[in-house]
């Protein structure tokens, strides 16, 4: 554990449960972490990034053609509610994706004012290169940090997140997670 005596003033270690242990963090290791999410953000995005600034779109696309892989058939308020966006902010970015042929939409099975959402062949083909781009930056990561850090990403991430988003995570169909690791 590093030491967390410091002689500049404001600080002063501030503890934080852990489990059990009652870790002591500086107002210095904490702007640390948010310096090291900033710039993994930074870098993890760059990929992707280009690829999308060539087609004139940007990472609010990106993040719906996520989603939207993510889950087939979701609904336009289900990936409101993900995105934290306005309707007329997810307008601005899905329009174009249905009208260049990326996601296409269907009415609800039940509710038939429901729009359900899914990736065509062309849309899955490019979240496939955009995830491609990304998913070296995470495995060679993964590789040097070892199991047990992973772990101990995925509950800090979590630990991050708020209720709303932990809740809509563990609603994602996905395979087992260490599967990927």
């Amino acid at each position: 554990m590093p030491d967390t005596t410091d002689t500049k003033p404001g600080a002063e270690a501030r503890p934080v449960s852990a489990g059990r242990q009652l870790l002591f963090l500086r107002e210095e290791e904490l702007r640390l972490a948010q310096d090291l999410l900033f710039f993994g953000y930074r870098d993890f995005t760059a990929g992707p990034d280009a690829l999308l600034e060539e087609m004139g779109m940007g990472r609010a696309h990106h993040r719906v053609l996520h989603f939207v892989g993510r889950r087939p058939g979701i609904t336009v308020g289900d990936l409101l509610a993900i995105l934290g966006i306005t309707k007329q902010s997810l307008g601005r970015v899905l329009n174009p994706l249905i009208e260049q042929g990326y996601v296409t939409q269907a009415p609800g099975r039940v509710d038939r004012r429901q729009r359900l959402l899914s990736l065509t062949e062309k849309g899955e083909a490019l979240e496939r290169r955009l995830f491609e781009r990304q998913r070296e930056w995470v495995m060679r990561a993964y590789r040097e940090a070892g199991p047990a850090a992973v772990e101990g990403f995925r509950r800090v991430m979590r630990g991050l997140m708020g209720p709303e988003a932990r809740a809509q995570l563990d609603r994602a169909p996905r395979n087992d997670p260490r599967s990927a690791a």
